[in-house]
């Protein structure tokens, strides 16, 4: 499986942005799906935004819809989070996952995006109103 390695992260004011990083090892990087979840405490982990391989196939959950925006340059195996208009409710730890084993496509079922294989070490992302 990938190892995964993210940055980024931290307190911001309700309205305000932040921007997540992740670098993932390996030479096959535009061949696996590559995204985000969160968790908030006394919460199940969400499934936030998730890039195909290639990038060309893009989900992100219901909650995150036109405020994320997930994007991915393959020439450095990274993927990043830009997340605008925080709200208090996005406070969570942050993490990044990704799966070699599953194909190019984001792992989604319904409206779901299941997890992942591999993960990052997480980042706390605090929004404060």
């Amino acid at each position: 499986q990938v190892r995964v390695v993210q940055s980024g992260g931290g307190l911001v004011q309700a309205g305000g942005s932040l921007r997540l990083s992740c670098v993932a090892s390996g030479s096959t990087f535009d061949y696996y799906p590559i995204g985000w979840f969160r968790q908030a405490p006394g919460k199940e982990r969400e499934g936030v935004a998730c890039s195909s391989g290639s990038g060309g196939s893009i989900y992100y959950g219901d909650s995150v819809k036109g405020r994320f925006t997930i994007s991915r340059d393959n020439a450095k195996n990274m993927v990043y989070l830009q997340m605008d208009s925080l709200k208090p409710e996005d406070t969570a730890i942050y993490y990044c996952g990704s799966d070699t084993s599953i194909g190019p496509h984001c792992p989604v079922v319904g409206d779901l995006l299941v997890e992942f294989g591999s993960w990052g070490q997480g980042t706390q992302v605090t929004v404060s109103s």
